[in-house]
Formats: C-alpha cells, sequence, structure tokens
C-alpha cells in the first residue's frame, strides 16, 4: 500500500521471482558475490522487497535502512 489510501500495488509470485532474478543478476554484474555485505536503502515497496530477496539469492548479506534516520544515524547502521 502507499500513503494514498486506495492506491497499491500489486505483485504476482511470478512477477517477485523475475523481479527478483534480474536484480541478483544486476548485483553480480557490479561485483556482489556471496558474504559481501549490501545496505538496502528504499521505501517499503516491492522492489525493495525483491532487493532484499536478491541479496539472499545470491548470499549476500543485506540490511535494510528505511528513510527517517539522520545522516549520523544512517552512517552507523551502515557500519554495523
Amino acid at each position: 500500500e502507499k500513503d494514498e489510501p486506495g492506491e497499491e500495488v500489486r505483485v504476482t509470485y511470478r512477477e517477485l521471482l523475475k523481479l527478483t532474478c534480474c536484480l541478483g543478476n544486476t548485483l553480480k554484474r557490479q561485483g556482489v558475490k556471496r558474504g559481501d555485505r549490501v545496505t538496502i536503502y528504499m521505501p517499503p515497496c516491492p522492489l525493495a522487497v525483491a532487493s532484499m530477496l536478491a541479496c539472499t539469492r545470491i548470499g549476500a548479506v543485506h540490511a535494510v535502512v528505511f528513510a527517517g534516520f539522520s545522516a549520523e544515524s544512517l552512517a552507523d547502521r551502515i557500519r554495523d
């Protein structure tokens, strides 16, 4: 669901799998591999879910950070 009532995005399992695989391949092309650490800084949306699943699929450790953190808090979370 988005912020406005009545606005929602629906994604099928097939669409989510396709997006997850595409993102996983993109991450691998960028040099991300098993055991690497990835920080995902996105609003809650289907793309964020697919990003988390893509990291898991290739074996990268991921941390999710949503908006609303100060610059210092964000830097601390990324370092952690």
